[in-house]
């Protein structure tokens, strides 16, 4: 899947997120985007992932973009340890849009 080509409009021309969409099926795929950002197998501290997102969107909300990842099960969360890794197969936006809605 080639989520870069579907959100184009929502990238600057570094390829990083210049604003977050409101419409849920365009949100889908910018969480999918960053989700290929995140390196999959590695364990990340909050600062870490945040380090990470506000390196890939200009917008400076990695707090929202950090909770709607983890809502939308591209990532698990330890509250324990305050950790992030990236799930290691990405769901398909098209099924999360059909489980959520």
């Amino acid at each position: 899947m080639d989520a870069a080509g579907i959100i184009k409009n929502f990238l600057d021309e570094m390829g990083k997120l210049k604003a977050f969409p409101a419409k849920r099926k365009m949100k889908i795929y910018c969480l999918y985007y960053l989700a290929e950002k995140i390196f999959p197998g590695k364990t990340y501290t909050e600062a870490e992932i945040n380090e990470l997102l506000n390196s890939w969107h200009t917008f400076h909300d990695a707090a929202t973009l950090r909770r709607e990842l983890y809502n939308n099960c591209f990532v698990d969360r330890d509250p324990s340890k305050g950790t992030y890794k990236r799930k290691d197969i990405l769901p398909d936006p098209e099924e999360i849009m059909k489980k959520f809605g």
